[in-house]
Parts: structure tokens; sequence; C-alpha cells
């Protein structure tokens, strides 16, 4: 597992994973020349907000005008830390910038609290569904997605599905690139409008598309 830490004179960026999903999310995103640090999740408090949580989150963010990288729901909470920290660039892969690009009939649903009744061991282990809703094909990413379920707090789970429901950002954040997938399921790409649309690319295209998404941030952070 990485152990990069926000020391020495490079650029820092903090790295925010999806939901579930550790740091070893981003073993093929490559940053030469830049120092990076892994948002470690905490527990979240009961019914918290995401801008309460971004809050208390946030202490992990040391290093002056950092940058930001958020995947999926790291890249949702990016968006709140950025609102109470200066943020010099961020890129968002597969997740949204405002509530406008999130489902509004998921977020119904998960408001009624129907997430509640989906049993946790179901959460936990991958099938020809969750490989097709994820967007994974090849044994590799199937490994790294069953790999991913299996790891999940199912409470901490609960929890962001129902902040992710009720979160209430209308304004997208500043010097932000977002960067989607044209076949993502999780968030369908019409919705969100990015500026980087990566054909064929699933919600989990971090893994099998590193090589373009390297060069887009890449691109962005050095100019």
């Amino acid at each position: 597992m990485p152990k990069d830490s926000a020391t020495g004179n490079k650029r820092t960026v903090y790295l925010f994973s999806g939901l579930g999903a550790d740091s070893s999310v981003f073993n093929n995103l490559e940053l030469p020349g830049y120092n990076k640090v892994y948002i470690k999740w905490i527990p979240a408090e009961h019914n918290e907000s995401l801008t309460s949580y971004a809050g208390r989150i946030k202490n992990q963010i040391t290093a002056p005008n950092p940058y930001f990288i958020g995947l999926s729901f790291g890249g949702i909470v990016a968006v709140e830390v950025s609102k109470q920290v200066r943020v010099d660039k961020m890129a968002l892969i597969s997740t949204a910038k405002t509530r406008d690009d999130l489902n509004r009939i998921q977020c119904f649903f998960m408001k009624l609290g129907l997430y509640k009744i989906i049993p946790g061991s179901l959460l936990r282990h991958s099938n020809f569904l969750t490989y097709s809703y994820f967007g994974v094909k090849s044994p590799m990413d199937k490994q790294a997605l069953s790999k991913l379920l299996r790891g999940t707090d199912i409470t901490f789970f609960r929890w962001a599905l129902r902040a992710i429901a009720f979160w209430d950002n209308r304004e997208a954040p500043e010097r932000v690139i977002q960067i989607h997938g044209t076949a993502d399921r999780v968030i369908p790409c019409w919705l969100v409008h990015p500026d980087y649309k990566i054909k064929g690319g699933g919600h989990l295209m971090v893994y099998n598309k590193a090589d373009t998404i390297n060069q887009i941030i890449n691109n962005y952070f050095n100019n």
C-alpha cells in the first residue's frame, strides 16, 4: 500500500477514494513529481451531513494550497472539503460536482431508507449484476471489485447512501476538471456534462482506463 505523506517540497495531492475503497483503488494512477497523500475514511456520526463530515475529515489536510483527486463518493466529499479549505486544483473522476449530477430517482429511494433492507452479505459479494453495474469485464477488474466489496464497512456504506441522498450542494467548485465514463451506470454520464468523456468507461474506469486518465490529470496539474 502506498506510504506517501505530506512532506518535502513537492506539491501535495490528496486522494479521496470511492465508497468502500482504500488507496489501492488508485494503484494505476501515476503522478510523477507529486507527493501523494491518501485520505482515510473516519467513522460517521449518526445522520451526519456531508458538510459536517467534511469538516472533521479536513483535519487530514495539512499542506497549503493542495491539489485534490476525488473518485466516486470520495469526489463528493472532496467537493465539500474544498468549500472549507483552499484548494488550488481538483480532478473529479466518476463522481458529481453538484446534486444535479445525481440520479433523482435513486436519491428519492435512498431518502426513503430502502438501502436499510439490503442485506450486508449481498453488499459484500460480487456477481454478474455488480459486474455489469460497475462496468467491469476483465478478470483483473472483477477481482479488484470483489476485493473492494469484501472490505466494505456496511454501517459506513449505509450512512454514505443517506448522506448522498440529502446532499444539497448546488454550486460547482472552481478550478476543477471532471472526468467521466460514457458507460457509467452508477452516475450516468448524460447527467454529469463532464469536461472529459472517456468512451466506454464504467464507474471503475480508474482501473482499466488509467492511461487516459493519467494523461488528462497530469496535463491539468502541470499547466
